[in-house]
Order: C-alpha cells, then structure tokens, then sequence
C-alpha cells in the first residue's frame, strides 16, 4: 500500500496514512483519462449557438433582375449566402452536445488521476481544514505552509461552507466535497489537496 504524510495547517508533519491500493496504486489509462475529461467537457457546453439559412433571412423574396440579357449571373435572392446580409450555409443550430459514458469507465478514470497524483507527489493530506474565520488571507496562509502552488484543488469529506468561503476568491484554486470529485478537475489542478477523513470518504463512495 502507498504512504503518504499527514500535515497539518501550518505545514508540519503529524503522522502518516497508509491509502488504499484500488484508488491510489491502480495501473493508470491515460486514454480512459482523456475520454471522461471530453465527456465532461462536451457535457458542460450549453449548445446554444445559432444563426440563420438563407430561408430564415428576413426579406430577399424578389428576385433581384431579370434571368437574361443583363451579362451577369443569374440571381435568385439577395440573401443567398454570397450576398452580404445572406444566410449561413449550413448554419449553426442549438443542440445537445451530452452524452453518456459506462460507470466503469469513469471509475476506472478516477482512480488513474489518483495514482498519478500519488506517483507525481502532487497529493498532500491534511489532518483537518478547520479555519477560525472564513478569511481569504487565512487560507493563503494554509496554501503556503503546505506549498500546494497556485493551482489546488482543495478536497473536503463534506460541504463546509467555511472552507468555501476562504478559498473562494482565490485564482486557480477550487473546492469541492468528496462525493463530488471529478476526473476532470483533479487534470486541471496540480495539486490535490484532501483532508485526512476525505480520503476515507472517497473509499466509502467510488470503491
């Protein structure tokens, strides 16, 4: 099983924690990776792009000279889209860019970035979070003591809104609870801050 140090908030070392092989020491599939972050990414669009046809255009319903005589190609509507103001060929519509990947897959996924995390020294457990007031400069303080960088990704057992409120405002760093992990910011972060009954939450929920 891998080991990690358990620090506290200001940085200095209180033990260590033996993790658990499935989550953190599983053989790593980058591709399976890169699938679940396009999944999540494509899931997040909105889809709300669109422009008009030719048919949609307002006006252009007369033709705009006659079909002979004139020298010149013969023209049907001035919203055909080589005329300024015309349609859109094969204009954009809103749709739905979500799909669906397997259970397995995600999981599988997870437990890859985990292990590089491990593998990467990118993992640092905390005994707690507990902040005595929900202040910005408490938890860059924190940030510091444990050297986690400017991208962290700050990892709760549950929802504190205590933690939330003091990492909020702070660039490039992201909080979130324990069952609500995800593949895609664990690749965006370099740095997976988790507090020591999280870790035990996560075995709880995704093995």
């Amino acid at each position: 099983m891998p080991k990690v140090d358990i620090l506290n908030i200001k940085g200095e070392n209180v033990g260590s924690l033996e993790l658990n092989e499935t989550l953190f020491n599983t053989e790593i599939s980058e591709h399976t990776v890169y699938e679940v972050v396009k999944n999540q990414l494509a899931n997040k669009r909105q889809g709300t792009q669109s422009a008009k046809t030719r048919s949609e255009v307002r006006g252009g319903g007369r033709k705009p000279f006659r079909q002979k005589g004139t020298g010149r190609a013969r023209q049907g509507s001035i919203r055909a889209p080589h005329y300024t103001g015309g349609g859109v060929v094969f204009a954009p519509k809103p749709r739905d860019y979500s799909y669906k990947v397997p259970k397995k897959l995600r999981r599988k996924a997870l437990y890859s970035v985990l292990t590089s995390k491990v593998n990467d020294n990118e993992l640092i457990v905390l005994e707690d979070l507990n902040l005595e007031n929900a202040k910005t400069k408490e938890a860059v303080a924190v940030l510091n003591a444990i050297d986690a960088g400017k991208k962290a990704y700050i990892v709760t057992a549950e929802n504190d809104s205590n933690v939330y409120r003091s990492f909020r405002n702070i660039e490039g760093v992201d909080v979130s609870a324990a069952s609500l992990i995800n593949v895609y910011d664990l690749v965006k972060h370099n740095k997976l801050v988790i507090t020591k009954d999280a870790v035990a939450k996560l075995e709880e929920v995704f093995i």
